[in-house]
């Protein structure tokens, strides 16, 4: 199921306490995206509006300590799930909190485009 271009703005404004966000949509989701000098990184996604956080051991205790579950998808029995979170509802309420939480996700975001980089270039 698409995500409504209503829900798509709310995303970009609720993350407007970090900076400009672009909301794009992909797969029948939508990536949320920090545009940066060498192109836009995305740390966070919207399934079912729903919005999962990028995560990895620098921060995963912290959606972990929450009850917070991965994204997955799939079909029963053949699930596979990513490195995205759902974010609390309570950060909904709570800008502060929530621009922690979002620069969190967009280091680790921005981390793993590097890692990623540094893969492709050893095998060239």
């Amino acid at each position: 199921m698409a995500v409504s271009k209503q829900y798509k703005e709310f995303v970009a404004e609720l993350f407007s306490c970090i900076g400009p966000v672009r909301v794009r949509s992909m797969f029948g989701g939508a990536g949320v995206f920090a545009p940066l000098e060498d192109g836009d990184v995305m740390f966070g996604l919207i399934a079912r509006e729903t919005i999962y956080l990028k995560a990895d051991e620098t921060n995963l205790a912290d959606f972990e300590s929450e009850g917070r579950q991965p994204f997955t998808y799939g079909r029963e029995g053949r699930k596979s799930s990513m490195s995205y979170y759902e974010m609390p509802e309570r950060l909904y309420d709570d800008s502060e909190e929530l621009a922690e939480w979002a620069r969190k996700s967009l280091n680790v975001a921005i981390s793993s485009r590097r890692k990623q980089g540094r893969k492709k270039q050893r095998r060239t």
